[in-house]
């Protein structure tokens, strides 16, 4: 397969999380995201639109549109490697909750001289680190191998003759 046909594969699987994803299929489609978020963020400079913070409504359009396959190929990459795809939740949980608590000094720049707004954002920083710790944790199983053969998720995706890409 093409890197074209791996990037593009969890979009033709959009809200899938059955079944496993190889390496090459949850890594090409990063970089595809990570490309639209960047060329969302030119287009959102350019138009000059702010909706969240430095981001305008393209970049969030963006992020929105690929969320859920992004959330599916996580999922099936870490039955790759023979684990439930529940590990994704901490890490995304603990994020919304760490922002929605840092949400005073999110929104006020002036509020950062404050000093109680400065004191309330020590459990949103713990929250945050946490999320950050897990979230590494769910990076180190995206880079391992898949199990060879099946697993208690699927049969191995390279098993149908694709070559390993990565």
């Amino acid at each position: 397969m093409s890197p074209i046909d791996w990037a593009t594969r969890p979009l033709k699987k959009y809200a899938d999380f059955s079944g496993r994803a190889p390496r090459a299929e949850f890594w090409w489609f990063y970089l595809l995201l990570v490309v639209a978020v960047i060329v969302g963020t030119i287009v959102d400079s350019i138009i000059g639109s702010k909706l969240l913070g430095p981001y305008g409504i393209v970049t969030c359009l963006v992020y929105l549109a690929l969320l859920l396959p992004y959330v599916a190929v996580g999922v099936r990459r870490l039955h790759d490697t023979n684990r439930t795809g529940w590990w994704m939740a901490p890490p995304i949980v603990l994020s919304v909750i760490g922002l929605v608590m840092m949400r005073p000094a999110l929104s006020d720049p002036a509020a950062v001289n404050n000093p109680a707004v400065l004191t309330s954002m020590g459990p949103a920083s713990l929250v945050l680190l946490a999320a950050c710790v897990l979230g590494l944790v769910v990076l180190v199983f995206f880079l391992l191998h898949g199990t060879n053969g099946p697993n208690n998720y699927g049969d191995d995706p390279y098993a149908s003759g694709a070559a390993r890409a990565m």
